[in-house]
């Protein structure tokens, strides 16, 4: 069956991580935050995965078979986008962790996470529009004036408004440096801005009364490089006095780019030709705005990640209990039908356990650092705030790359479960596969991430970061050492972490010498830390389940299904990261020693 059929929201799985591995009842103990209650939380997921599966799921393939229009600088988005929009904000999903000041919601963010995992697996095209909104929200709120607050906030709250980041230009993607971008002061606190961008997700499109395009551009005596960015916001329309949409602003759509995938979101050229804006934050100080946009982001492409995985994973599954191919190695399972289910297979279940043991593991991380969030902005305490804070840069990275590559990896397997039917359109899988490779690529590729965390987030003040991992991981193994229960997991996830304490300081000390060999193991850097992650992630679920079944609570199948998820991916997928060490101590000159015309000698 198609993948429009097959999906639903893991409210459950939602709940264990949660209530279970973490206790999010701390929530409700913020001030901000007194009626995130677990109830309303669950109420709050219950809801919006039937929302999702109803209103967002069957347009993910029309959508992507439609595409977006662009004819006479009007974008028009696919059939049925713009009144699943209108339905998404009467429901409150453009405003739920955002400030009721400005007419937001205010619940946690970790609601907001769990959201954006079914709004991607639902409809991941569809999800970028007020994806992207959400961020220049919060970019605006945090670096904003009062007066750009009051005006702008209200309207991205109800969806009414939208937003985008314009940073690529044609020239320059990760070196933002080099943009030529300019705003011109025009003596009355506006610019005047001039130039072009690419890439721009949800540049231009019907969904929207106005767009709120937040714009990296260089004044006229900026210095050089990354020194001199400044950040504007430049409206669609010019808000009139009434703060509605008023006089059309020099910004317009030349093109909407041709490409692999998530088709149902304009990808957009833009031209800014004498495009009235107004600086957000200070002269020359706008990359560190931009980057508190850039940071939600690579948290959200990483639910990307995680989201494409859950129903790629959902899709395989309910095709391989279904589908009749051969019979089992140990014996006909289905003698009353003309074949096993493929089910039966070893290999068709690897593939489908590893996307299961990413996904549940990924929505562990994924929770821990969404929790991490709401005591960053929320806890009395301000080192506590502080600690987690540092936590959360430290895991930005990991999450984005880390589950991306899951999602991708995932998508794959959908396809090679489902063979045939998987590689042709009819069936949704393919789809999945062309989605989820561009979350590998935008708001930082994983190589990117990758030297975040090695060349950047290793050494931050003096390890500072590092140790609100290295710490609790430590104390959790000293504890469980003797735990009978843990004891099928906990030796190997040992090995793991010491592989990982060994790696990093192999890396802090090559690094000092020569910077090519901290960019020579950063992937594989990025890899076993995701490794050891879900490691002590799936430690500690598999206990909680354990602890479960003895007390005789709850749905015992889920928990020994958790379990033997746990022991799968000890097994089968923790080995991989002995692997990632070996890799890193070799160093770089496998990688560096080959000259450029070693590369196409044999062409």
């Amino acid at each position: 069956m198609p993948i429009t059929d097959a999906y639903n929201a893991p409210v459950k799985d939602m709940k264990f991580v949660l209530h279970e591995l973490w206790d999010a009842s701390e929530l409700s103990t913020y001030e901000g935050y007194e009626d995130a209650s677990p109830d309303l939380i669950d109420a709050m997921l219950e809801e919006a995965g039937k929302f999702m599966k109803n209103e967002l799921l069957p347009l993910n393939q029309s959508g992507d078979r439609e595409g977006c229009t662009l004819e006479n600088g009007v974008v028009r988005t696919p059939k049925g986008f713009k009144e699943a929009y209108d339905k998404y904000c009467e429901n409150g999903f453009t405003a739920l962790s955002t400030d009721p000041k400005y007419g937001g919601t205010g619940l946690p963010h970790t609601v907001e996470f769990m959201v954006q995992e079914m709004v991607v697996s639902t409809n991941m095209a569809f999800g970028m529009y007020p994806g992207l909104s959400h961020g220049c929200y919060n970019a605006i709120y945090l670096h904003g004036s009062e007066a750009q607050k009051d005006q702008y906030l209200p309207k991205l709250n109800t969806g009414e408004w939208s937003g985008t980041m314009c940073l690529t230009e044609p020239h320059c993607g990760t070196d933002l440096g080099l943009i030529k971008t300019k705003a011109e002061p025009m003596g009355d606190g506006s610019f005047s801005l001039n130039g072009q961008k690419i890439f721009i997700s949800a540049g231009e499109h019907d969904l929207t009364e106005n767009i709120v395009h937040l714009v990296l551009a260089k004044l006229p005596d900026a210095p050089e490089g990354v020194k001199g960015i400044s950040l504007f916001l430049v409206p669609k329309f010019i808000p009139n006095e009434n703060n509605e949409p008023g006089q059309r602003n020099g910004v317009r759509c030349n093109a909407i780019e041709e490409k692999m995938g998530i088709h149902g979101n304009a990808t957009c050229q833009l031209f800014f030709d004498g495009a009235v804006g107004w600086m957000v934050g200070q002269p020359n100080k706008g990359l560190a705005a931009m980057f508190t946009m850039m940071n939600a982001a690579r948290l959200g492409v990483g639910m990307q990640g995680l989201g494409i995985g859950e129903i790629a994973f959902q899709s395989a599954f309910d095709y391989a209990k279904d589908r009749g191919q051969g019979r089992s190695l140990a014996g006909t399972q289905s003698p009353d039908k003309p074949a096993d289910s493929i089910l039966v297979h070893p290999d068709v279940r690897r593939m489908l356990l590893r996307m299961k043991a990413n996904n549940e593991g990924g929505r562990a991380m994924a929770a821990w650092i969404a929790l991490n969030i709401d005591k960053s902005l929320k806890h009395a305490d301000p080192e506590v705030r502080e600690q987690a804070d540092d936590f959360v840069q430290l895991m930005t990275p990991i999450i984005k790359s880390y589950m991306t590559d899951a999602g991708s990896e995932a998508a794959n397997l959908g396809v090679q479960t489902m063979g045939g039917h998987g590689y042709i359109e009819e069936w949704g899988m393919e789809q999945l596969v062309r989605d989820a490779r561009i979350a590998q690529i935008y708001e930082g590729t994983n190589g990117i991430q990758a030297l975040d965390l090695a060349g950047r987030k290793l050494g931050a003040h003096y390890g500072r970061y590092l140790r609100t991992f290295f710490h609790p991981v430590s104390t959790f193994i000293e504890e469980n050492a003797m735990n009978p229960d843990a004891s099928e997991f906990v030796g190997d996830l040992a090995k793991s972490f010491g592989w990982l304490q060994q790696a990093t300081g192999q890396i802090a000390q090559s690094g000092l010498k020569d910077p090519e060999e901290v960019g020579a193991a950063s992937s594989d850097y990025l890899r076993l830390f995701a490794l050891t992650t879900l490691a002590y992630l799936w430690c500690q679920m598999a206990l909680k389940a354990k602890a479960a079944l003895k007390e005789g609570r709850g749905d015992a199948a889920f928990y020994e299904a958790k379990i033997n998820t746990a022991r799968f991916f000890y097994k089968r997928m923790l080995p991989e990261a002995q692997a990632m060490f070996k890799m890193i101590g070799a160093g770089k000159d496998t990688i560096m020693a080959m000259d450029e015309d070693g590369f196409s000698i044999a062409a």
